[in-house]
């Protein structure tokens, strides 16, 4: 007697192997574009600005929030005691840090033009990035994000991690303002980030 193979279980299959696939599995069409997800995947960014969830097997990368940041409707509790041993620790999603400096949650590094990246221009991404302020002129971009790294890079690979990043399903996410280390204030005027 034959059986029939689980149909449902094969499509079930399918879906999942395709959810779980990121953006980086598609080939980009362009040069720039495989440029800039070579230099995304290498550089880590999906490690930080795309939350965890918990799967079957622990903690997976959510990635229908892809880029996205720090979830806005997920909010933590109090971060722990820090000392000299353990001076600085991040949250389970893997998008909010705590260290001296204060606590910081990844941005949304998707096109959302409200709440990501997408109004800023090639050349606000690349003045962000080489000064390591945002826009190139509001405050400081803090820990754990390395943009001493990413000043280094020549200009055609800051172009080509850009349009990479305006290629990808803008997601509608605010993330919180960063919170200053308990004792220290922030210059007055400076805009927030978009994310």
């Amino acid at each position: 007697m034959q059986t029939k193979p689980n149909t449902r279980l094969t499509i079930a299959t399918l879906i999942g192997i395709l959810a779980q696939s990121t953006a980086l599995a598609e080939a980009p069409a362009s040069p720039l574009l495989q440029r800039g997800a070579h230099l995304v995947a290498y550089g880590g960014c999906v490690d930080c600005h795309t939350p965890f969830k918990m799967g079957p097997n622990g903690p997976e990368k959510d990635h229908t929030r892809g880029l996205s940041g720090h979830p806005e409707e997920l909010r933590l509790a109090t971060p722990p005691k820090l000392d000299g041993d353990w001076n600085w620790a991040g949250s389970a999603s893997m998008t909010a840090f705590v260290g001296p400096w204060g606590m910081t949650y990844a941005a949304n590094l998707t096109p959302d033009r409200e709440t990501g990246i997408g109004a800023w221009s090639v050349r606000d991404f690349m003045q962000a990035m080489r000064t390591g302020k945002h826009l190139g002129v509001a405050r400081p971009i803090l820990p754990p994000m390395p943009w001493q790294a990413l000043a280094g890079l020549p200009e055609r690979d800051l172009r080509a991690i850009y349009a990479y990043l305006m290629a990808q399903p803008a997601v509608k996410n605010r993330v919180p303002d960063y919170a200053p280390a308990a004792g220290t204030t922030t210059t007055a005027g400076t805009a927030r980030p978009p994310a």
